[in-house]
């Protein structure tokens, strides 16, 4: 008997996902809980598995394609596997719809009609709400030219009685020397976000400088007995971490959001710690931070480092922040801006360690420096908190010991 393969559940908020990879194509045999398609949400890929053990029958969607939680991808037959199954009618309907949508005549169809060969599903839902039609949405920017949940939502935001887009530009000429790739879903989302927070926030940067000389010390000092007791070494990224949880708590509005008209401040501290992964950046969650330890702390990053690496985060993981921390040193960045992971109205910048010569007690002498940079909402934080958290910080990396006592 055959059994349906679904678009899962995708987490809080996601709704719908692009059909990022086919693992296996009609015909091939596959195990029970073997993967057989890659999805690609706002957040994270997702790899959703076969139910039972068969052949994969047709795919009911292709490459590319944007599908909604619970819609059909495929079928899983019986048998051993070769020849592929026949498509189903369904499924060859579904097929037709996937060609370009023809160009709009002139005369615009009745208020509330949809040229479903236009659109994607979550677009064609938003416009029948809307009251709108494929041709006054226009040329959309998903495959064949359909229309995405993107294109309608940007053009719902758009202020009523706007002048009409201007006549789109003719095709750029692609150099033979060139190659084009089409952005993945999660590159779109995070450059719609970090231009949306850009657009947003009124963003502003301070910096700062660190001695790294206490932090290395005692590293070294307590670094084989830490790795002996805890399993895992004591990095930087723990000493920032409580560091910034002792100053988030002095200085609360850097660890609060505004919405709407209010401001929402927080008896807790959820981190955010930015990572490398394979489609790109991701910022994975330490919640309730503030009642971790070093070793917690370090034991959760690695965690997410490791899951970031093999494509395994889960989307709870990537929710929920109330701050965040990069670290682009790791790159060997030496000075950057961050920006603002919105809502939030905090996020640190750490930055290479290099020797440089500075003055201490009237001498020259060579210490290890780290710039650091706090870019924050100017909406809610004023210079002085800025600065001043910036300042609590250096004193409490430069004397670790501050955060054993809590001064």
């Amino acid at each position: 008997m055959s059994v349906e393969i679904k678009v899962p559940t995708l987490g809080e908020s996601v709704t719908t996902a692009t059909i990022a990879k086919w693992l296996k194509q009609p015909g091939e045999a596959v195990k029970e809980d073997e993967p057989v398609v890659e999805l690609e949400t706002d957040k994270v890929s997702v790899e959703v598995a076969a139910p039972q053990a068969g052949v994969l029958g047709p795919q009911a969607v292709k490459e590319g394609d944007e599908v909604e939680v619970g819609a059909l991808l495929a079928t899983v037959e019986p048998g051993k596997a070769g020849a592929a199954p026949a498509a189903p009618k369904a499924v060859a309907a579904e097929k037709k719809v996937e060609a370009p949508a023809t160009p709009a005549p002139a005369a615009q169809p009745a208020t509330g009609a949809v040229d479903s060969a236009a659109a994607l599903p979550a677009a064609r839902k938003i416009m029948a709400e809307n009251g709108l039609s494929a041709g006054q949405v226009g040329q959309g920017t998903g495959l064949g030219g359909r229309i995405t949940k993107g294109d309608v939502l940007g053009f719902l935001s758009q202020p009523q009685g706007a002048a009409p887009a201007a006549a789109p530009k003719a095709a750029r000429k692609d150099d033979p020397r060139e190659e084009r790739v089409k952005m993945t879903r999660l590159r779109r989302t995070i450059a719609r976000r970090l231009k949306e927070a850009q657009n947003t926030a009124a963003m502003l940067t301070t910096f700062n400088e660190i001695d790294m000389s206490g932090a290395m010390a005692l590293r070294a000092e307590f670094q084989d007995s830490f790795v002996k007791k805890h399993g895992v070494k004591l990095g930087y990224m723990s000493i920032f971490s409580r560091a910034v949880i002792a100053a988030l708590k002095e200085f609360p509005a850097i660890n609060a959001e505004i919405d709407g008209e209010d401001v929402i401040y927080r008896d807790f501290i959820n981190l955010g710690i930015a990572v490398g992964g394979p489609n790109g950046l991701v910022v994975p969650v330490i919640r309730d931070a503030d009642k971790m330890g070093f070793a917690q702390i370090e034991k959760t990053i690695s965690g997410f480092g490791k899951a970031a690496r093999e494509g395994t985060l889960k989307l709870d993981e990537l929710s929920g922040g109330t701050f965040s921390i990069t670290n682009g040193g790791i790159y060997g960045s030496l000075l950057s801006t961050p920006i603002l992971n919105s809502p939030q109205s905090g996020i640190l910048g750490m930055h290479s360690i290099q020797e440089r010569p500075v003055a201490v007690n009237g001498q020259v002498v060579i210490r290890p420096m780290m710039y650091v940079a706090l870019s924050y909402d100017h909406r809610i934080v004023d210079g002085k908190e800025a600065v001043s958290f910036l300042v609590r910080l250096k004193q409490n990396v430069e004397d670790p010991r501050r955060l054993l006592i809590d001064v």
